[in-house]
């Protein structure tokens, strides 16, 4: 019989520990699959950040380092130029790529290293139960803004792509999601040409990739997904913001 459908090479037989309806799960499948596809996985480094994702190191089977919170892009800026032949890929959430890392995000764009960066956007602090992001939504229910963000008091939500994309540096920025099989289909082929970027030296990529949070969202697993739809797409419009290759749309 033939198979039609089996696990990435690149990924362990380890259980995931997400929670049920959280779309990392689907991510580290399409990172897996892009590794698979491109034939890198013996010359692979991640590098894992602190936050729902810190154990991705058991879930890839390519080398990884574990980052200090925040630091994945100082730590992948360092591998990488001590052996520019390595591919090197940080996978980061909003909390440890916006927040406590916005530094390190910033100038390792800015100097256009050659490193792919994957960003999970599910706009609240999911590991640490529930507290409020850089990118939680304007009127958004969280651990630490009860009665919804609230903008006169707590800021705005930061638009990371949109930021990014008024740098020099970056060759690739594009927000993706996963919630529908159009939309996964979508984020492997932002995600595959971000590595392909890296393969070719064309310096920095960063895929944004709208996720869900059912359990700190309050949610289910649908509703949540419906979520990205009505709520996170609006504010945070997919596209690509950058490509050297082609046109700009941020």
């Amino acid at each position: 019989m033939a198979v039609v459908f089996e696990k990435p090479k690149a990924l362990t037989d380890a259980v995931l520990h997400y929670c049920p309806g959280c779309t990392h799960g689907i991510v580290h499948r399409l990172v897996a699959e892009v590794i698979d596809e491109l034939g890198i996985e013996g010359k692979t480094i991640g590098i894992a950040p602190v936050g729902c994702s810190v154990f991705a190191y058991n879930y890839f089977t390519c080398d990884m380092v574990e980052a200090a919170h925040g630091r994945a892009p100082a730590v992948a800026t360092g591998v990488k130029r001590s052996d520019p032949e390595k591919i090197v890929f940080t996978y980061q959430g909003d909390g440890d790529l916006a927040s406590i890392g916005m530094c390190e995000t910033v100038h390792s764009a800015a100097r256009g290293e050659n490193i792919t960066i994957i960003f999970i956007n599910n706009a609240i602090y999911g590991m640490t139960g529930g507290q409020m992001a850089p990118t939680s939504l304007p009127g958004q229910v969280t651990q630490t803004s009860p009665y919804g963000r609230n903008t006169e008091t707590q800021g705005y939500p930061i638009r990371v792509c949109e930021l990014l994309s008024e740098l020099d540096g970056p060759a690739y920025l594009e927000r993706v999601t996963v919630n529908n099989v159009k939309n996964v289909r979508n984020a492997k082929k932002a995600i595959k040409k971000a590595f392909r970027n890296q393969l070719e030296g064309k310096g920095f990529s960063l895929v944004e990739v709208l996720s869900s949070c059912p359990t700190n969202w309050g949610m289910t697993p649908q509703q949540a997904l419906d979520w990205i739809d009505e709520k996170m797409i609006p504010y945070y419009p997919l596209g690509v913001y950058r490509d050297k290759d082609g046109e700009n749309n941020g």
